[in-house]
């Protein structure tokens, strides 16, 4: 049995934080709280760490387009591991292992088939 769901967070990436906030606060309900990222804007859902799902927020980073794009993060216990298994299973590295400050580390790859997923880790 799996000691953790796979997924342990998303990521919607988009270019306009405000007109984002607005859409995901009318149609949820909800208000999203900024969290402290060293280089990228982040504002996250609600979230209840004794609930089953996993959480996520909206995101505005440098690079990364918007339109489409959902970021799923899987758990691990270095994302430096699994990261480094990436090309040798045939999909490439985007950002190797970077800090996201008090949230651990992560690394974003593509998979053979062309999608963007994350690897987090708090080490």
């Amino acid at each position: 049995m799996a000691r953790h769901n796979p997924v342990g967070w998303f990521e919607i990436y988009v270019q306009d934080m405000p007109r984002a906030r607005a859409f995901y606060g009318a149609v949820l309900e909800t208000s999203l709280e900024q969290l402290p990222s060293p280089e990228i804007e982040m504002w996250a859902f609600p979230m209840n760490p004794e609930a089953s799902g996993a959480s996520g927020a909206l995101v505005k980073a440098p690079g990364v387009p918007s339109g489409g794009s959902t970021l799923v993060y899987f758990v691990c216990d270095d994302c430096a591991v699994e990261g480094g298994r990436v090309a040798g299973a045939g999909g490439k590295v985007h950002r190797d292992k970077m800090s996201i400050g008090e949230y651990g580390f992560i690394v974003l790859a593509v998979d053979t088939e062309g999608n963007m997923f994350g690897l987090h880790s708090m080490k």
